[in-house]
């Protein structure tokens, strides 16, 4: 078994077995037991996906090509996101803070997005979403996916989350969070959903499977986010919820893509 093979199965066992632990967390009815907080080792998925996708863009020779720099961005922001869930298990288990948000958990998980942003836009061109982009259609897209992924997150992270109201919060960090997650979420759909639209026709090859593994990803990332961001608002969340079998997937799937690009086995 190659080394691709072997990393996929791995990946693919640890997120089996986390989703069948939120399985049974809420088949159980449990909310507040120590079960819920370890649920978030899961964060070991992006945490090894991102380090076996910085070994994938060395062979792609890393930031001297566009696949290399759109695979050294994404898995960093792996990496980021994977740090992300250890300060938040620190707050669980050492300091006992069940959900800490804010917290120094967000200073690592924001770092993702631009990263996830900036390779995202690396990968747009190496699928040729500049050459959609040349045709009336696809300049038609670039005005109108923006416009609607933001319209479809005020609603439902305002007028559905927020029952319409946007607090004016004393705590300043915690307002930042608010505006920022859901910024990022719809700069990044909308990056994904642009090179799906401008780039269709030019996906192909072995690679095609990694670049939708990869879009797929950044769409359930969008869902994810909304349904923490809705269920912390109602208070509802807890730790091994729905939220973050979304996120488990979410990593699981971006770590498979990344892993999909290795030119070894192609």
């Amino acid at each position: 078994m190659n080394s691709q093979k072997s990393f996929l199965t791995v990946l693919w066992a640890l997120s089996v077995f986390f989703l069948a632990w939120c399985a049974k967390i809420y088949f159980t009815g449990a909310t507040d037991n120590p079960s819920n907080l370890y649920t978030n080792l899961y964060g070991i998925i992006p945490l090894i996906g991102g380090i076996y996708g910085l070994m994938v863009a060395k062979h792609w020779g890393g930031f001297k090509s566009k696949v290399g720099k759109a695979v050294t961005l994404l898995s960093l922001g792996l990496v980021t996101w994977g740090l992300g869930m250890v300060i938040w298990i620190y707050y669980n288990l050492i300091l006992g803070v069940e959900i800490p948000y804010p917290s120094w958990a967000d200073a690592a998980f924001i770092l993702s997005w631009p990263l996830w942003g900036a390779g995202a836009a690396f990968l747009s061109i190496a699928t040729g979403a500049k050459f959609g982009a040349r045709q009336i259609r696809g300049r038609v897209m670039l005005f109108v996916i923006p416009i609607a992924v933001i319209a479809v997150s005020y609603y439902f992270l305002v007028t559905v989350a927020r029952q319409g109201v946007v607090s004016a919060y004393e705590d300043g960090l915690k307002t930042f969070f608010d505006l920022a997650y859901p910024i990022g979420d719809v700069i990044i759909l909308a990056v994904a959903l642009l090179i799906i639209g401008l780039s269709y026709s030019y996906f192909g090859g072995i690679y095609k499977k990694a670049i939708f593994f990869i879009l797929g990803a950044f769409v359930i990332n969008y869902l994810a986010d909304f349904t923490f961001s809705y269920t912390t608002s109602l208070e509802t969340y807890y730790n091994g919820s729905l939220a973050d079998v979304l996120f488990i997937i979410t990593m699981t799937v971006l770590a498979t893509g990344i892993a999909k690009l290795d030119p070894r086995y192609s």
